[in-house]
C-alpha cells in the first residue's frame, strides 16, 4: 500500500518543471487570457475604420463620377443688345369702315316698281336715273286734278257774274231806300245776297287754289314715279326688286343706297382708359385684314357719347381716309393705332428687361459685361411701345442687357469621351 502511494505522488513532483516554464512565459509576452477585453474593443475600432475609410473613398469616388458623367451647373444668361432705331408710343383700337357720307333712295310715291336702272357696285353720278315706277297712279291723279280745276274755274266764272248782279241790285236798292221808295227790309234782303254771292267766290276761289295744289303734286308724284341719285356715289345695296308693290302712304320704302367711298371714315372704339390720352389732330394710322398696307391720317373727332359693350365703356374715335382707288370697302375691320408720342433714331432695348417701368421713370436693369459677369445699373426710359423702350440715359449701343436666364448643365465629360472613341 505504500508503494502505491509512492507511484501516485511522483507525477505531481514532475509537472512542477512545465508547470513553472509556463509562468515565466506568461511573464514574457502579453497576457491571451479570455476574461481579457481589451484586444476585442481594439479589433472592433480597427474593423470600424477600416468601413469608415472605404465609405468615404466611395462617396468620393461617386460625386467625382457625377460631375464626369454630367458636368458641372452654370447660369446661362439671355440677353438683348442695345441697338438705335424708332419707337412710338400708340393707343391700339378695333374699327370699322364706313363711307364718307351715304343716303338711302326711297319711294315718295305709290305703284309697282317697273324698273331698275343699277346694280349694286355700280358707279352713278348725281341725277341719274336709278329706278322707275309705273306711272299709271301718278298720270290718273294728274288727270283728275286738272279736271277738278276746270270744273271750279267755270263756276268761279258763274259765281263772279252773280256777285256783279249783286252788287248792282244793292247799290239800285241802296239809292231808292234814300229816295224813301223801297222799304228797310228789301234793302236788307239786296245787300244780303251780295254778301253771300261775294262769300261764295271767295270759296271757290279758294277751293281752286287748292285744286292747282293737288295738280302740283300730281305732277311731283308723276316726277317722283322717276328715281333719280340725290348724289354721286356707289350702289352699295339693293332693298327692292322689279315688281314689287310700293306703298309710300304709310312709310317711305327704301329702295337702294347710295355712298360715296371715295373718302371713307374710320370709327375706331376707344375703352375709358385710354380716351383720356386721345385727342383731336394726332396722327394715326391703320391696317386691314389680309393686308398688311398702313393708311395713315389724323383723328377728327372723338364723340362725346358712350357704347357699353360687355360691360367695358368704349368712345367712338373718328378720322377719314382718301379712297380714290375704292381700296377699303365698307364694313372692313380696322386695326387702328393712335399715336401719342415717337421718336426717331434713339437706343431701345426690350420691355422685357425693365418690366413694368413707365415712362419717364428711372429703373435697373442687368447688363452683362465682356468678362461674363452682370452689372446692376440704373437707366432712364423715354417713351415705350409694347416691345421696346427707348433709353435716355445709362446705356450704350451694343451694350447686352439680361432678359431672362435659365440654369444648363453641359456634359463636357461625356463629349469628350466620345471624342476618345470616335464615332
Amino acid at each position: 500500500m505504500n508503494a502505491q502511494k509512492q507511484e501516485i505522488t511522483m507525477p505531481e513532483t514532475t509537472n512542477v518543471s512545465p508547470v513553472v516554464k509556463s509562468a515565466a512565459t506568461v511573464d514574457n509576452q502579453p497576457a491571451t487570457s479570455p476574461a481579457d477585453p481589451q484586444p476585442k474593443r481594439r479589433a472592433f475600432w480597427q474593423r470600424r475604420s477600416v468601413w469608415l475609410i472605404a465609405a468615404l473613398v466611395l462617396a468620393g469616388i461617386a460625386v467625382f463620377g457625377y460631375h464626369w458623367a454630367f458636368g458641372k451647373a452654370k447660369v446661362v444668361y439671355t440677353t438683348a443688345a442695345v441697338t438705335r432705331g424708332d419707337v412710338e408710343s400708340t393707343v391700339v383700337a378695333a374699327g370699322i369702315v364706313q363711307p364718307i357720307k351715304y343716303v338711302d333712295v326711297g319711294a315718295q310715291t305709290s305703284g309697282k316698281l317697273k324698273s331698275l336702272k343699277v346694280n349694286r357696285g355700280d358707279e352713278v353720278k348725281e341725277n341719274q336715273l336709278l329706278a322707275e315706277i309705273d306711272p299709271a297712279l301718278a298720270d290718273t291723279a294728274l288727270t283728275a286734278a286738272n279736271a277738278a280745276l276746270e270744273s271750279m274755274t267755270a263756276e268761279h266764272a258763274l259765281k263772279q257774274a252773280q256777285l256783279v248782279l249783286a252788287k248792282v241790285q244793292e247799290l239800285r236798292n241802296d239809292e231808292l231806300f234814300t229816295n224813301r221808295l223801297i222799304s228797310t227790309s228789301d234793302r236788307d234782303i239786296t245787300k244780303a245776297a251780295y254778301d253771300v254771292a261775294f262769300a261764295d267766290v271767295a270759296s271757290l276761289t279758294a277751293q281752286m287754289k287748292e285744286a292747282a295744289a293737288a295738280i302740283d303734286t300730281a305732277n311731283a308724284n308723276l316726277g317722283y314715279t322717276k328715281i333719280t341719285a340725290p348724289m354721286a356715289g356707289e350702289v352699295v345695296s339693293i332693298s327692292l326688286l322689279e315688281g314689287q308693290t310700293l306703298n309710300a302712304n304709310q312709310s317711305a320704302p327704301n329702295i337702294l343706297r347710295l355712298a360715296d367711298i371715295s373718302t371713307v371714315t374710320v370709327w375706331a372704339q376707344v375703352s375709358e382708359a385710354d380716351i383720356v390720352r386721345v385727342k383731336p389732330g394726332q396722327d394715326v394710322y391703320f391696317t386691314i385684314l389680309g393686308d398688311s398696307k398702313r393708311w395713315n391720317g389724323k383723328v377728327m373727332q372723338v364723340l362725346p357719347t358712350p357704347e357699353l359693350i360687355n360691360n367695358v365703356v368704349f368712345y367712338d374715335v373718328l378720322f377719314d381716309i382718301p379712297n380714290p382707288e375704292r381700296e377699303l370697302k365698307i364694313q372692313m375691320t380696322a386695326q387702328v393705332f393712335i399715336v401719342l408720342a415717337q421718336a426717331k433714331g434713339v437706343l431701345l432695348i426690350p420691355v422685357a428687361a425693365i418690366g413694368n417701368a413707365s415712362e419717364g421713370a428711372a429703373t435697373k436693369v442687368r447688363v452683362l459685361k465682356a468678362d461674363g459677369t452682370v452689372e446692376q445699373r440704373t437707366i432712364k426710359i423715354g417713351i415705350k411701345s409694347e416691345l421696346s423702350a427707348e433709353v435716355t440715359d445709362g446705356l450704350k449701343e451694343k451694350e447686352l442687357v439680361v432678359i431672362g436666364e435659365n440654369t444648363a448643365k453641359g456634359n463636357t465629360a461625356t463629349s469628350a469621351l466620345s471624342a476618345r472613341k470616335g464615332p
